[in-house]
């Protein structure tokens, strides 16, 4: 049997930065993944880099603008060929990642415990049990696929990852979902030119946002032409020689809309069924999550689990910031998760960015709080873009002077978000942000006008 100083489960962001790191160090290292399709993980595959490159293609074709359907579906195909070129380039880069590397071997299979500290792993022609004195869990996450009569059967039905590799544009797209997946999706096929339907079980749009940056998204998507359906029931998905037609209800009353494809966007799942955690002794959720502590070890102190396996939000960075505190734990640091604070981005157009609390999630938590809101008409790099959509909004602790969170819906928020962050995470006064010397015209410099609102 093989030893090894630590075995990773998983070639996700955080396993495969660890595994770099601690080959560096003359570690012995173990990393296994189950697929060559994505050695690097879901990011560079089939997640954020794939989406990404998409909604940039879509924006560049929203700007040709294109007269018929037909020159629109042209250029969604050279976009989604263009996205399979880069996902190759991207997947050679990960395939040579540890090439040559003689503290650490690359298993090409599945991986399964058999003990509190020994892994099966199953490839296309061998079978073998390894040892780790440390063992990492980083096998990401999987669409969930509901329980509705013909959805599995459908040959129109994609889940996100498979809809990235469809290189005909649907006249008509139906996407089940409207969590963030959903909505990016909407957004982008939108702007190739798809017909888009969101149907959405919820009653309310983006719920966990303030109601008034909520509306400002939804107006925005409306007035781009995408359709939605709220506190919706899905009974049933049938293909007819016209395209798939989604049967589902509204309370009582019965509804049918047709699409050439179907998106199920309706969250997704940790991966952990294959793994035989009770063989190790580690605990999971109901819903399939690892249990980690404040420092990612598992209920067997010598298993840490990282990303998406433990739950929560499912973002890279997160799987990325998770590799520094199990790498902390491991040398006898004192990084934690508590109290992290977590940015996140919804590419829409323009994106939704936010940090820290929304307005009714402050005054929830009990702090007494002062405001700002401001829109894009009034700044000047908005007028320099021509791009006017949007607001943003600030939450600040009426007491002490500390941000509390923002909500930026606007251009380029995806960049402006992270100066906040940084903000908050050092403890700074909104005063730092209102008064911060910005280049110009950018719209992060928008900060010192938000800030400067603050009632």
């Amino acid at each position: 049997m093989k030893k090894f100083d630590v075995v990773i489960i998983g070639f996700g962001k955080g396993g495969r930065t660890l595994a770099g790191d601690f080959a560096s160090q003359g570690k012995k290292v173990a990393m296994i993944e189950k697929s060559r399709r994505m050695y690097g993980g879901s990011c560079p595959n089939v997640g954020c880099v794939p989406t990404k490159f998409l909604v940039n293609q879509s924006e560049i074709s929203e700007i040709k603008d294109f007269k018929t359907f037909e020159e629109k579906a042209a250029f969604y195909t050279f976009s989604v060929v263009a996205k399979k070129q880069l996902r190759q380039k991207l997947l050679g880069k990960m395939q040579g990642m540890f090439e040559g590397n003689p503290n650490v071997t690359l298993y090409t299979g599945k991986g399964r415990f058999v003990s509190a500290a020994e892994v099966e792993v199953t490839g296309e022609d061998f079978k073998e049990v390894i040892y780790g004195d440390k063992i990492i869990i980083d096998t990401g996450s999987t669409p969930i696929i509901p329980p509705v009569d013909g959805l599995k059967e459908s040959k129109h039905t994609y889940t996100s990852e498979g809809m990235l590799d469809l290189e005909t544009l649907p006249r008509r797209l139906v996407i089940i979902g409207g969590g963030n997946i959903g909505l990016e999706f909407a957004s982008f096929y939108r702007r190739f030119g798809s017909d888009v339907t969101v149907l959405q079980d919820l009653a309310e749009f983006l719920p966990n946002e303030d109601d008034d940056v909520a509306k400002c998204v939804k107006d925005a998507m409306d007035a781009a032409g995408i359709k939605f359906e709220f506190g919706v029931k899905v009974g049933s998905v049938k293909d007819t020689e016209y395209g798939s037609v989604v049967t589902y209800k509204v309370g009582d009353e019965k509804r049918t809309v047709t699409g050439d494809a179907v998106l199920v966007s309706t969250g997704r799942r940790p991966n952990t069924d294959e793994l035989n955690l009770s063989a190790a002794g580690i605990t999971v959720t109901h819903a399939g999550a690892v249990v980690t502590n404040e420092r990612l070890r598992t209920s067997n102190p010598n298993i840490w689990a990282i990303g998406d396996v433990v739950g929560g939000p499912q973002f890279t960075y997160i799987s990325h910031d998770d590799s520094r505190v199990v790498k902390s734990d491991m040398t006898g640091g004192d990084l934690t998760v508590t109290n992290r604070s977590v940015p996140y981005c919804v590419f829409l157009s323009p994106s939704l960015s936010r940090a820290g609390l929304t307005e009714k999630a402050a005054i929830a938590a009990g702090y007494k709080v002062r405001t700002a809101t401001i829109f894009p008409a009034s700044l000047p790099r908005c007028h320099v873009l021509g791009k006017y959509t949007g607001m943003l909004k600030a939450v600040v602790d009426a007491d002490s002077g500390m941000i509390l969170g923002v909500s930026l819906f606007c251009e380029e928020s995806h960049e402006m978000v992270n100066f906040v962050k940084m903000a908050m995470d050092f403890k700074m006064p909104y005063t730092v942000l209102r008064d911060h010397m910005f280049t110009h015209p950018i719209m992060s410099e928008a900060l010192n006008d938000l800030f400067a609102a603050i009632k």
